[in-house]
């Protein structure tokens, strides 16, 4: 999308972009695969990026919750790049790359990608770091359990 300019009287103009683009094909574990669909859009009939933002934090939780093999929820959200629109009839695949695990917590990158109608190649749409925590049937933070030991990070 555009670029995002900050102005303030005592700080210069800052620019954000998004990272470069790595690769040409999702890469990960692919957690998720939806339609697009008319429901989905915005004002503008182009797919409404709270939804995509949900996708991906679906296909997240069902990653996050495989490593820690426990339940998880989201807690932060960081780094969001939409860098492309999505219209509806795209398919939506989400791919995780586990960044980090901590004593509780568990960061992961997250790509969204589409199949175009009448395309051949997947396009890079979106991308972030979820982290989720690990929690008890009481809501609780607990430690990650990994091959049969709690991660000391």
């Amino acid at each position: 999308m555009g670029e995002l300019q900050v102005t303030d009287t005592q700080a210069p103009e800052t620019h954000v972009h998004a990272p470069p683009i790595s690769g040409n094909e999702p890469q990960g574990d692919l957690c998720i695969r939806t339609l697009a669909m008319p429901a989905d859009t915005n004002a503008n009939g182009d797919i409404f990026g709270g939804w995509l933002l949900s996708q991906m934090d679906l296909g997240g939780g069902v990653f996050a919750g495989k490593v820690a093999r426990s339940r998880t929820v989201t807690v932060a959200i960081e780094a969001m790049n939409f860098r492309k629109a999505v219209y509806v009839g795209d398919l939506v695949s989400v791919h995780a790359n586990l960044v980090r695990v901590g004593r509780t917590s568990i960061t992961v990158h997250l790509e969204a990608w589409v199949l175009r109608r009448r395309e051949q190649q997947s396009i890079l749409v979106t991308d972030g770091n979820f982290t989720y925590v690990s929690i008890d049937e009481q809501g609780h933070p607990q430690p990650i359990q990994r091959d049969g030991a709690t991660i000391s990070t």
